[in-house]
């Protein structure tokens, strides 16, 4: 054993980006100070043509984002995980030691989101940043959401928590997580001096996208949330909507959405402690936003 810190990695892919993913994974095994357990886990994908030393899963069918990555987590060893979307990657070489050290130096830190820079130079959108109030993107502190592209975790935490919602297929798993990640006792931080690069892309390209926004807005309250919460979030994101979207196909498609959310109740309730919703209060953003 070479008594270097362990991360598990899990990458997951369907196989269209071949070039990004080579990129993302060679920055893993470029990595200083530590040892690297990295999975690829193709997504209705045989992964091939992988970097030597690196394991493949393949999932006969595209299972989702969330159900992708947990399937990777049995495949590879370490006291810390890390997930890393395939057209992602990290510039710094010592990246992953600086977050096995934050994670040594504080008990309760259990999460970390890095601060996220398309490489080409463009412009970061605010859904990068994991706060209600973005303000100065360079400033680290508390995440109430996440950027799940690049994702550090303790190993212990993330099982306790029950991993990623499976079901959510797409879109607010790393909410659900974070809450998880609060409600057991632990911060997650976004630490905006490590960087991830990802180019900038538009979530909102497709009608699918505003459906399962919607239906998982409703499944996170319904996972999470204190009953009488969970009318004042749902509330409050149909409000939003109204307001922020203008196209009546994508609206529909939302509302369809949420029709469905109500319709069909998720499994792996927890509801969150009152404790929980006063943390987050204070960190910024009560879990009715």
């Amino acid at each position: 054993m070479s008594g270097l810190p362990k991360f598990g990695v899990v990458v997951l892919t369907m196989g269209k980006r071949p070039e990004d993913l080579d990129r993302g994974l060679r920055s893993v095994l470029a990595q200083e100070g530590v040892d690297v357990d990295v999975v690829v886990v193709g997504n209705g994908w045989d992964p091939t043509g992988l970097p030597e030393g690196v394991k493949a899963l393949h999932l006969q069918e595209n299972v989702g984002i969330p159900s992708g990555r947990n399937a990777g987590v049995p495949l590879v060893e370490g006291e810390l995980l890390f997930f890393l979307d395939d057209d992602a990657s990290l510039p710094d070489p010592h990246f992953l030691r600086s977050v096995a050290d934050r994670f040594e130096a504080d008990p309760r830190m259990g999460l970390i989101q890095p601060r996220v820079v398309d490489p080409t130079g463009l412009p970061s959108p605010r859904r990068w940043v994991p706060r209600l109030r973005v303000g100065n993107p360079y400033e680290s502190g508390p995440a109430t959401a996440l950027w799940e592209g690049a994702v550090a975790m303790r190993r212990p935490l993330f099982d306790a928590v029950g991993g990623w919602p499976d079901e959510f297929f797409y879109a607010h798993e790393g909410i659900d997580l974070v809450w998880r990640v609060w409600d057991e006792g632990y911060t997650p931080w976004y630490a905006a001096d490590l960087v991830a690069n990802h180019p900038v892309i538009d979530p909102a390209r497709h009608d699918v996208y505003y459906r399962l926004n919607a239906r998982n807005r409703v499944w996170l309250a319904r996972r999470n949330l204190p009953v009488v919460l969970e009318p004042l979030y749902v509330g409050t994101w149909v409000g939003m909507t109204l307001l922020r979207v203008r196209d009546r196909d994508a609206l529909g498609a939302w509302f369809g959405g949420l029709r469905e959310g109500i319709e069909q109740r998720p499994a792996g309730r927890r509801r969150m402690k009152w404790g929980t919703v006063w943390a987050m209060t204070k960190a910024g953003r009560p879990p009715v936003i």
